[in-house]
């Protein structure tokens, strides 16, 4: 059931982002020739007024067909005034900015409904429960307050980032301590004890486990506090991203840590065996990582046209089409290679090997 939850999701992140391009062409009057989920060969059709709605077979994106975005396309003469080639600057960036967007808006209205359905998680240093036969289990009691890990001390975060290093065979972890013991320190009823726990590999998640969880108290939202709390949180991972995406120039290691979409699609599945609220959280942040990239400045990502029809205002004439042919044949080139790394760093992490596992 993961696994088709997880595709069904996916796959309503491509569709609402095309959706937005969908909406936005229409809106100003461009002639939308086609909206595809998926790429083809396509396996169903239907033609609704002027447009075609296809499915399409490789499950990698979709895309929405604007009559006049190839420049070398022939158009009925009646039909010109109604090209994206035709339209002005401001309404061609609208279209295209609207697909991003829409990825935007899909982020903050999930972070906002889990903020005010959830509420705000904090989590504990105290233990919840341990897991029947697992590490955790022939060590540790629910109750037991974590006073350090590995001799660190700090809030739940620090001692949840020092556990992380125990749990990431087969993870894009720097410094990952997956087959050494971990030492920790507890609180038991006013008695300090120190405690060795090995980490198991599962098979299943592909990762080490220690067996045990943290206590969590939720704190209840008001649609103020949750709409707040929602953007600062888009806030915290656009910066996250956008800094980890600067380190691939220079950090080998942060090109070891990029996802591409069987490694994101299995990021997903997973969440979606451990809470539907955790799963929630994952898609949230995949669809603003999607609108992020996406508006990077290179042809033939969204970025990429919104970039280009600037210069056009700025020159106050089109853009040479083989000057923008370059610069797609340049910006292919650099989506390609981040694809094969990411692929390549999904399949190491599949095989459970490549992230200088200890």
């Amino acid at each position: 059931m993961s696994y088709l939850l997880a595709f069904a999701g996916f796959s309503a992140l491509v569709m609402l982002h095309e959706l937005g391009h969908f909406w936005a062409a229409k809106k100003v009057g461009m002639r939308v020739e086609r909206f595809s989920l998926f790429f083809p060969p396509h396996i169903w059709k239907k033609t609704r007024g002027e447009t075609e709605y296809c499915i399409g077979v490789i499950p990698l994106g979709g895309y929405v067909r604007i009559m006049g975005m190839n420049p070398n396309e022939e158009i009925a003469p009646e039909l010109q005034a109604r090209s994206y080639s035709r339209m002005a600057v401001n309404k061609r960036i609208f279209v295209i900015a609207a697909g991003p967007l829409m990825n935007v808006l899909v982020a903050f209205l999930i972070l906002f409904g889990l903020f005010l359905v959830v509420g705000l998680s904090s989590p504990s240093s105290t233990i919840d429960q341990t897991e029947a036969g697992s590490p955790a289990a022939a060590a540790l009691r629910p109750g037991d307050k974590l006073i350090s890990v590995d001799g660190k001390r700090g809030d739940v975060p620090a001692l949840g980032a020092a556990i992380s290093k125990h749990r990431c065979a087969g993870t894009p972890t720097d410094g990952c301590l997956a087959t050494t013991p971990v030492r920790v320190v507890i609180q038991r009823g006013g008695e300090t004890k120190t405690l060795l726990l090995t980490p198991r590999y599962d098979a299943t998640a592909k990762k080490t486990r220690l067996g045990f969880s943290f206590a969590i108290a939720h704190d209840q939202l008001g649609p103020f506090d949750s709409a707040s709390r929602s953007a600062s949180e888009m806030w915290r991972i656009s910066g996250a991203t956008m800094s980890a995406l600067s380190r691939l120039v220079y950090d080998p290691a942060a090109r070891k840590q990029i996802s591409g979409v069987v490694g994101s699609y299995e990021v997903t599945r997973q969440s979606f065996e451990l809470d539907l609220a955790q799963a929630l959280s994952v898609l949230a942040i995949i669809s603003l990582s999607l609108a992020l990239i996406n508006l990077f400045p290179f042809l033939p990502l969204d970025g990429g046209h919104i970039f280009w029809a600037l210069a056009e205002k700025l020159r106050g004439r089109p853009i040479a089409y083989s000057v923008m042919e370059k610069a797609s044949a340049f910006g292919f080139v650099l989506v390609l290679i981040l694809f094969a790394v990411g692929l390549s760093n999904d399949i190491s992490r599949l095989q459970g090997v490549g992230f200088g596992v200890r």
